[in-house]
């Protein structure tokens, strides 16, 4: 993740790929800080010598909020689609034009209808490849249903408009990446949608996205165990004997670099973690919770397995604090420079890839010895406890 700005103007390869990038910006939730996240990011107008933002959005809102920040400086340059966005310009692809009732802090239903306009033209310019990567700022999951939007969240929603059976929600900050085997799903319906063949599609999608979207050539990946201290063997659960256990066999033998079942609690405990490239929890809140622990203020999410680049901050619309120019933009900001690295990257990988060379299936001179090795580091952090 590119963490200052001098990391890119001291790489002329990677300004020539990042400066022709148009990113799109949903607004999300207009009652939460969403444009307050976003107009904070792009009234640094150093930003706009990395990519060329278009947000899509309400112009009169995007004025309301201007107001209450007291960013009379800032204005968006409004148009009718990407296509048509300036260069060092902050622009604005107008989906509503009626006024717009703001109550901040409150979840309404004219929030959420004009979070999914926003949400459906950023696609739509996706699709005609007016945009090179979608950056979505926090809806409110509950207004936003309807007829046309019946999704848990973003993540359903776009492997649906994309045609992706396998999504996986990636969080990512640094060198930290958690993503989840089951996603938005009720913690009780856990155990029965777990099962071999998802942990190893689940194994697969990670280790291709740290490879293409990160640049990682031998991604080393922790799967965790279901059940406290991963089953103790049998004792408390036989889903890591059973299933979670057989995936990871069938994916190191596809050489794929993945390790495990670790107990959660010791393998952050004890800094495990930082061994990995790549982590593979179980269900949300056992890879959320150690995530927004570590990096709450600057956590990205990221939607790997797409054809398209998609990320977003890792928290909510936080109406508590809107309109109260308290918000932070340092996960939105992160967001983007975030969405510019995988777009550099992928074009890296596609380009390394044109041409491959046949390869075999497994990593010569693999063996199992790595694979032993980090196996005793579960049962160590294991005995600690």
């Amino acid at each position: 993740m590119i963490e200052h700005e001098d990391d890119i103007l001291n790489d002329d390869s990677s300004q020539n790929i990042i400066n022709s990038t148009r990113v799109g910006i949903t607004h999300g939730d207009v009652n939460g800080i969403g444009y307050e996240v976003i107009i904070k990011t792009l009234a640094d107008i150093r930003v706009m010598d990395f990519f060329t933002p278009v947000v899509y959005g309400s112009s009169k809102v995007a004025s309301y909020h201007r107001k209450t920040l007291s960013a009379s400086d800032f204005t968006f340059n409004i148009i009718k689609s990407a296509d048509q966005a300036k260069d060092n310009k902050p622009n604005l692809v107008n989906v509503y034009h009626q006024e717009i009732k703001i109550d901040l802090g409150e979840s309404t239903e004219i929030a959420g209808q004009v979070a999914y306009m926003a949400l459906e033209s950023a696609i739509e310019d996706l699709k005609k490849g007016h945009l090179e990567a979608l950056v979505t700022a926090p809806i409110n999951k509950q207004n936003i249903q309807s007829a046309d939007f019946k999704f848990p969240g973003h993540t359903e929603y776009l492997a649906k408009k994309f045609g992706v059976n396998e999504p996986l929600m990636l969080m990512v900050s640094n060198n930290v990446r958690i993503g989840v085997i089951t996603g938005h799903v009720a913690l009780k319906d856990v155990p029965n949608i777990i099962t071999e063949e998802l942990i190893l599609r689940k194994i697969r999608v990670l280790n291709q996205s740290l490879k293409q979207d990160f640049g990682i050539q031998r991604p080393k990946i922790a799967v965790l165990g279901l059940n406290p201290h991963a089953g103790d063997k049998g004792i408390l659960g036989m889903e890591e004997i059973n299933i979670i256990t057989p995936a990871i066999n069938k994916a190191f033998d596809e050489g794929i670099l993945a390790f495990g079942p670790y107990p959660a609690d010791g393998f952050f405990g004890s800094s495990t973690f930082k061994e990995f490239e790549g982590i593979l929890a179980m269900y949300h809140d056992q890879g959320l919770i150690p995530f927004k622990t570590l990096a709450f203020k600057s956590g990205v999410n990221f939607t790997a397995g797409l054809p398209v680049v998609r990320t977003s901050p890792a928290h909510g619309t936080a109406y508590e604090i809107a309109g109260k120019n308290m918000a932070s933009p340092d996960a939105f900001r992160e967001s983007v420079y975030l969405a510019l690295d995988i777009v550099k990257n992928r074009k890296i990988y596609e380009e390394i890839n044109s041409n491959p060379l046949k390869a075999s299936s497994k990593f010569d001179g693999d063996d199992d010895s790595d694979k032993l090795d980090l196996n005793l580091l579960s049962e160590a952090d294991d005995s600690k406890l």
